[in-house]
């Protein structure tokens, strides 16, 4: 089986509305996730907040590989459309810990600490769900 063969394969088997791919702990990773992300939309005609979007899918990726993916594993990023026009991204992990909006908000100097209050301002609807192991935090857009 070539390559191409196992692209068809696998947009066969998922569902057209639904996207996923794992990404390894590296860095590097972000960038993909984005530019899958990107693609994804491009592919579905649900870019007109792509810019939102892309942020909050490099802050859950970053937040995924800095407190998240043991050393070994990775995340998943899963992308869905509603026929309703909600767009649902979600970023699963493996590790363990709680996930939620610094409070009170970072100093104004901070480097770190912001990802969640960006994908809160943002996303119209955010959270986070279990799973065994670890967790999927994700986010929620309305497209059309």
């Amino acid at each position: 089986m070539t390559d191409s063969d196992s692209g068809l394969v696998n947009a066969q088997t998922q569902h057209p509305h639904t996207r996923q791919a794992f990404y390894r702990r590296d860095r590097r990773s972000v960038r993909l996730a984005r530019k899958f992300a990107w693609q994804t939309l491009t592919d579905w005609a649900a870019a007109e907040r792509g810019d939102d979007v892309l942020l909050c899918v490099s802050e859950l990726a970053t937040n995924a590989l800095l407190h998240g993916v043991p050393a070994g594993r990775g995340f998943l990023l899963r992308l869905v459309l509603h026929a309703e026009g909600a767009l649902r991204v979600e970023v699963h992990d493996s590790g363990p810990g709680e996930v939620g909006c610094p409070d009170p908000a970072p100093d104004a100097d901070a480097e770190h600490g912001r990802g969640l209050l960006l994908v809160a301002a943002l996303a119209d609807k955010w959270g986070v769900g279990e799973r065994n192991p670890g967790k999927i935090v994700w986010c929620e857009f309305l497209v059309k």
